[in-house]
């Protein structure tokens, strides 16, 4: 993949999907952070399902701090791996709580030092809420990445440092373009190749997984 061809995919993608959001539903940072952590391999429409239960039963970090795991398991009990989304929440609650005042932090490593917080998670809600300049590679990101040849890392972190260095700015602009693209469009299961706005730039079909 040359510089000059990346720079077009940038530019195409910024086009197609100008002014892009994600799709997940939130009014506050506080939901923002309890819904990008319910998204880890679950579908943001699912999220969507379960928030509104969950944010009328626990409208604020305080609240979720407190809340019993019975409880909230029983609230996300359709999302993936609640079990473990449900611990880590109240967790995460309880660090915020204890160690920042209950002011939900906003710098990359103080947000990863949160329990169930990683760097995905933590460049989600930074370009969701302050328009930071990160992109974020989830499932979505990774897959049509490489099945263009703008990276061919083993793993996402390192994705995310090949995309960063070859595209510089508009980062977080770029990771919703990329995600909307992998989701209805550069699909895992029957890519819609026919109608693909950046076909002429595929390398494969692949189902590349991170």
């Amino acid at each position: 993949m040359s510089k000059k061809q990346a720079q077009e995919i940038k530019a195409k993608l910024l086009e197609h999907y100008k002014d892009a959001r994600s799709e997940l539903q939130f009014a506050n940072l506080y939901e923002l952070i309890v819904c990008v952590m319910l998204s880890a391999q679950c579908t943001d429409k699912r999220v969507n399902l379960i928030t509104p239960a969950l944010f009328a039963q626990y409208p604020d970090i305080a609240s979720l701090s407190s809340a019993p795991l019975y409880a909230l398991k029983a609230l996300i009990a359709s999302c993936s791996f609640y079990n473990n989304k449900a611990k880590n929440l109240i967790a995460m609650a309880q660090d915020v709580m204890q160690h920042h005042n209950g002011e939900i932090p906003l710098t990359r490593e103080e947000l990863m030092r949160l329990p169930g917080v990683g760097q995905k998670t933590a460049n989600v809600v930074l370009i969701e809420f302050c328009q930071a300049n990160y992109i974020a590679v989830d499932t979505h990101v990774f897959r049509t990445s490489h099945r263009l040849g703008l990276s061919s890392a083993q793993n996402a972190t390192k994705t995310e440092e090949e995309l960063t260095e070859l595209f510089k700015d508009n980062l977080g602009a770029l990771h919703q373009a990329f995600v909307l693209f992998g989701r209805y469009i550069c699909k895992a299961q029957k890519p819609l190749c026919e109608t693909c706005f950046l076909a002429k730039y595929c390398k494969t079909k692949a189902h590349f997984k991170p």
